[in-house]
């Protein structure tokens, strides 16, 4: 059998992906947010999944993917899961049940996502964990949704009070605290900051500036494509009690989200980039004079 089992070595250091290209055109004015020209019909989406350690939760993950409901949409579908150093066999698992499978050995939610969305071949991308927590079975919705608003980036938002059994009252109270943060910090209209479902334009991903190898890069990304003028928008989802082991460390895991707020926002106000819009491959940076 041939194995469709892929290495990566990216990482948020790697310059060619997490980091915008200056050119000629830095000067020129930005555009007002909402003034991007209505983007052609998506033909591909790729869905990236990281995993570390999700064996047993992998067969549910995949088969929660509706992939004759998105075919019936004129979609063609990727599907692939990044172990992220797994030790129980969950890429092997994945590679089976047809996933593409891309191995990154350095741990890490941001790392897994670097090499994900390097491999992405689709012209839409998709997330979502490998814990059976986000309803991939939703994504035609979701897609719809994106495509109705005109948006580049569709986050979601999971601290609705109908699911409130699916997280821990500790966790819906860091969440809370952390969104509140993001907006102040960032003005984005993001309710939701660490929702890890997001649904974007492939093209939105190579003009953002990503440096968190780790869980900060769930808002890192929304900030980031939010200050850089992409038509940002979120919805509500469902979600779901985890299967498995819960990796999240609350406290350790929010004060380094804390901290990456911060710096990211002083990197921001030190240098902020934004994104003339003049159509689906013609999106330039704009530096803010």
């Amino acid at each position: 059998m041939t194995s469709n089992i892929e290495r990566s070595s990216s990482s948020p250091s790697d310059d060619t992906l997490s980091r915008p290209a200056a050119g000629p055109c830095c000067r020129l004015r930005v555009a007002s947010r909402g003034a991007c020209a209505e983007r052609p019909r998506p033909r591909k989406l790729s869905i990236v999944i990281p995993a570390l350690n999700e064996r047993v939760n992998m067969p549910r993950v995949l088969a929660t993917i509706p992939r004759s409901g998105l075919a019936s949409l004129g979609y063609e579908i990727e599907v692939i899961v990044v172990d992220n150093a797994s030790t129980d066999g969950t890429g092997e698992v994945a590679a089976a049940l047809g996933a593409r499978v891309i191995r990154q050995p350095r741990r890490g939610y941001g790392h897994a996502y670097h090499s994900g969305f390097a491999a992405a071949t689709g012209d839409v991308i998709a997330t979502g964990d490998a814990d059976c927590t986000y309803p991939f079975d939703h994504l035609p919705g979701l897609l719809g949704t994106m495509a109705d608003r005109q948006l580049d980036f569709l986050s979601t938002n999971r601290l609705g009070h109908e699911n409130r059994e699916a997280m821990k009252p500790s966790h819906r109270i860091g969440n809370r605290v952390l969104t509140l943060i993001s907006r102040l910090f960032f003005r984005s209209p993001f309710r939701d900051s660490q929702s890890g479902m997001w649904v974007f334009r492939r093209h939105v991903w190579h003009h953002l500036d990503i440096r968190s190898g780790g869980m900060p890069f769930s808002q890192e990304i929304k900030n980031d494509a939010y200050v850089r003028g992409f038509r940002c928008g979120e919805t509500p989802i469902e979600y779901r009690i985890r299967g498995g082991e819960v990796k999240l460390h609350a406290v350790r895991d929010g004060l380094r989200n804390l901290s990456q707020l911060a710096v990211h926002r002083a990197r921001t106000v030190r240098g902020p980039a934004n994104v003339l819009c003049t159509g689906e491959a013609g999106c330039v940076l704009a530096m803010a004079d």
